[in-house]
């Protein structure tokens, strides 16, 4: 049987797709953990998709495959038209800088001021654009206008998470992947930082995905995909569903292969 997922690879608008995708982890005496068992999952390009589920459902995992930070063990990713199996690891290595990552621990430098810290990702690399001149602009689109020469010890925890999706969008990123962005954050500063994620995509076109055990995140999405023990077991249009959290608990409940 086809898969639409891989089907559509070379529509413009698929951002991403991945057919099949298997990820296990080895564990002491012999055991392994299935993190991924055979996803399916088609992304179009410029929406918002939250990827939820319990702990242990392969949010992370999912986004980890998707970014060249781990290799399936099995099935095919592919991201703006390109199979990462193709890649070698220099390309792949190339891959992970044209996206944009933001992580729940905002993964500062301590030493760097802030701008720096921006700057960070393309330090190594050439680029066309004024390094230091677009970290200031990313700066003041994330509302840190004057913060420059701050270091990441003297700013908030939403200050640092700000910092940090301004350095992932140093290299204008078609694609952002955020795993828990909001999970050290207090309510009122995690629903402004969902509101810049969310915001990239009328600012800049870009494509967002977000991995969350937050409804309140979810919410806030195009697009709710929910996992459990590593499957897709709903896929849900937020624009059309009536109760999101009724919707996902359903999900849940539903036997295996259901």
């Amino acid at each position: 049987m086809n898969n639409p997922a891989l089907d559509s690879d070379s529509d413009g608008e698929v951002a991403v797709s991945l057919g099949g995708v298997r990820r296990c982890y080895a564990l002491d005496g012999g055991r392994s953990l299935v993190a991924l068992a055979g996803v399916d999952l088609s992304i179009a390009r410029g929406s918002v998709v939250a990827i939820t589920g319990p702990s242990g459902s392969g949010k992370s995992t999912l986004l980890h495959v998707i970014g060249a930070l781990e290799v399936p063990d099995e099935g095919r990713v592919v991201v703006d038209g390109q199979d990462l199996r193709d890649l070698s690891r220099r390309e792949l290595a190339d891959h992970r800088r044209r996206l944009g990552f933001v992580f729940q621990g905002f993964h500062l430098l301590p030493a760097l001021s802030v701008a720096d810290n921006v700057i960070a990702p393309v330090l190594p690399v050439k680029t066309a654009f004024d390094k230091r001149a677009r970290s200031l602009e990313l700066l003041t689109a994330v509302g840190l206008e004057g913060r420059a020469r701050s270091l990441p010890s003297r700013l908030s925890g939403g200050q640092q998470q700000r910092v940090a999706i301004a350095r992932a969008l140093i290299n204008a990123p078609a694609l952002v992947l955020a795993d828990e962005p909001t999970g050290n954050l207090d309510s009122v500063t995690g629903a402004e930082i969902i509101e810049l994620l969310v915001g990239l995509r009328a600012r800049d076109g870009v494509t967002v995905v977000i991995a969350t055990h937050d409804l309140g995140v979810a919410e806030r999405c195009d697009r709710v995909v929910a996992l459990r023990d590593g499957r897709v077991v709903a896929d849900i249009d937020v624009a059309t569903c009536a109760d999101l959290p009724a919707a996902i608990a359903a999900a849940m409940r539903r036997p295996p292969g259901e």
